[in-house]
């Protein structure tokens, strides 16, 4: 049997860093990363035999947990048939109306491999139909690793970004202006300066990857606004919050606030694939029109509309439209950051949480973040010593206090208790 530790030494050889996803590495909270065996319904096993209560689930996608049995029927089904073809499949398009069916803002969708393909994809797409170059993202949240999003907000309000990653140049990134999230005034501002210049706006309407915050509906309402105005295009990316925060997405829950409210491009990935690369963008038709090969916009992927990826995505999209799904989902979860910010005030500890559907975060702190430099300003250190508390005691959180945490079907109320008993024991 090989250790975690040895495994992670002989990957350092082989592999930049002993990983393929720079968070896998623990090098937030410090530590031997976790080698993983296998994985059924909300556990997973390491290298060494150690289980523990999964709430990671491969960054969102095993809403139903790992292993569903509907799910693994599917796929060994559609793999007996051929794991690809590079020609069209009559499942993509089942796949593409299932999607259209729970987003009502798309009429049509184009399916890819991965969220930051899907990202990069709507952008293009978006200057393509606007003939705009500026866009505009939100400190805190990632879209994926194309040069243009790897980008920090310069000194002043409109200074347009610097790269924040090695290889890019400096001239690929001079068109992203980088926001706080949750700010008016700087939204207001920045269509004043450019608005005729911006070719749309995008964001995660529940950033995931601040940990969990929320965009306030005042600030969706202005920004829906701002781009009405000015002919920009609203961009969510879905990719996290996309049928796992509801069945039609964190959009469906702004629209119940805000009168009319649609985006005008929507990115999605993790869970229409679940657990399978395979992501998308979506939108109305007019826009998609500007897609190859019916429009001047390029875009193409081998392995797009995988027909394995797509047997995963289409069975999991029906499982979690059956009667109660959701209900019982998001239930679960508010009984997990209930339970973790009560273990918290018997231990005197400063914790606040915030869920929606399956999706959740905490933070060592007396109120929640509402932007990114509010989350930085909280203790990683308390965290960190929490992470390999918990961690020790079977329960495996994202390694690192920025990235959101995810319930599955599959969770039950036992390994709720579980995780809220170890909690008391970690914080105290």
């Amino acid at each position: 049997m090989s250790t975690n530790a040895a495994l992670f030494e002989r990957a350092q050889r082989a592999i930049p860093g002993g990983v393929n996803s720079p968070v896998r590495a623990f090098k937030a909270v410090g530590g031997t990363p976790r080698f993983i065996a296998r994985a059924q319904g909300a556990y997973m096993w390491d290298a060494e035999g150690r289980r523990y209560i999964d709430y990671i689930g491969s960054w969102g996608p095993m809403i139903l947990g790992h292993g569903h049995p509907e799910v693994l029927e599917a796929v060994q089904k559609a793999a007996l048939d051929g794991f690809s073809f590079g020609a069209p499949t009559e499942r993509e398009i089942e796949l593409a109306e299932e999607i259209l069916k729970l987003v009502p803002s798309a009429e049509q969708v184009r399916l890819v491999s991965s969220g930051t393909e899907a990202a990069m994809s709507a952008i293009r797409l978006a200057r393509g139909f606007t003939g705009r170059s500026k866009l505009i993202k939100f400190e805190g949240c990632y879209h994926g690793h194309a040069d243009a999003l790897l980008v920090k907000a310069g000194s002043g309000l409109a200074t347009f970004g610097h790269p924040t990653s090695a290889g890019v140049p400096p001239e690929v990134v001079q068109h992203t202006l980088v926001l706080e999230y949750n700010n008016v005034e700087q939204i207001e501002q920045a269509f004043a300066e450019v608005g005729g210049e911006i070719a749309c706006v995008m964001i995660e309407p529940i950033a995931g990857n601040m940990n969990f915050v929320r965009a306030s509906v005042p600030f969706m309402t202005r920004l829906r606004e701002l781009c009405t105005q000015h002919g920009a295009l609203l961009v969510f990316d879905e990719v996290m919050s996309g049928f796992r925060v509801a069945l039609g997405g964190a959009q469906s829950l702004y629209a119940q606030q805000i009168s009319g409210f649609t985006p005008d491009l929507s990115v999605f990935g993790k869970v229409i694939g679940g657990g399978m690369p395979l992501a998308a963008f979506a939108g109305p038709a007019k826009i998609m029109a500007q897609l190859a090969p019916l429009g001047p916009v390029y875009q193409a992927g081998t392995l797009s509309g995988n027909p394995v990826a797509t047997a995963c995505g289409l069975a999991t999209l029906k499982v979690i439209q059956r009667p109660g799904f959701f209900e019982s989902l998001t239930q679960r979860t508010q009984s997990l950051v209930q339970g973790l910010v009560g273990a918290a005030q018997q231990a005197g500890v400063p914790l606040v949480g915030d869920s929606q559907g399956g999706m959740f975060g905490f933070f060592f702190a007396d109120s929640l973040p509402q932007h990114y430099q509010a989350v930085m300003a909280h203790g990683s250190d308390k965290f960190n010593r929490f992470f390999h508390a918990m961690l020790d005691r079977g329960v495996y959180l994202a390694p690192a206090m920025y990235e959101a945490g995810f319930v599955s079907d599959a969770h039950t109320e036992q390994d709720i208790a579980d995780t809220v008993a170890a909690a008391a024991q970690a914080l105290g």
